[in-house]
């Protein structure tokens, strides 16, 4: 049985800033499940992302099954540890709408690492190639174009990590 009252962990960082590091470490806690997007994307529509808006449109599409999930884990006492991208105003939007649906608190984790070294850890990862995707510093730089660092203002419970 979880411990204590649910929490829904979201992680906010560039592409390579160490986000999934921090989400398996804060699912450590009992109680408390990790979703890691990467995972499910990779298994279910690796042959269908060829570009950035076939990210965000398989990504939309395994929204529609994951969030009632989510809510229904939160609801039910389950910590969540989503290893999803909440760099964009509107992909906190929706990770906001989970945790109010499930009338649970939160956090949002800001990892607020240089551009510089996220290449480098990109670089990395993709000469390890245990990742389910390998993204080009070209990739990264049209992602990055769109990455908004959370503010106060937007009313979330803010974790700052900074390099």
């Amino acid at each position: 049985m979880p411990k204590g009252a649910p929490v829904l962990h979201m992680i906010c960082g560039k592409i390579a800033a160490g986000k999934s590091t921090l989400a398996t470490q804060l699912a450590q806690e009992e109680g408390t499940v990790l979703i890691m997007l990467d995972d499910w994307l990779g298994a279910l529509f690796a042959d269908q992302m060829l570009s950035g808006a076939d990210f965000l449109r398989v990504s939309e599409r395994l929204g529609q099954v994951m969030d009632p999930h989510i809510i229904a884990l939160l609801k039910a006492g389950v910590s969540v540890v989503l290893d999803y991208p909440a760099s964009t105003l509107a992909q906190r939007a929706r990770m906001r709408a989970l945790f109010e649906a499930a009338s649970v608190a939160h956090q949002l984790h800001v990892l607020d690492v240089p551009d510089e070294e996220c290449l480098a850890r990109l670089r990395a990862r993709n000469a390890q190639g245990d990742h389910p995707f390998a993204v080009s510093e070209a990739q990264f730089h049209r992602f990055a174009e769109h990455f908004v660092l959370p503010t106060v203002a937007e009313g979330f419970t803010l974790v700052h990590y900074a390099k």
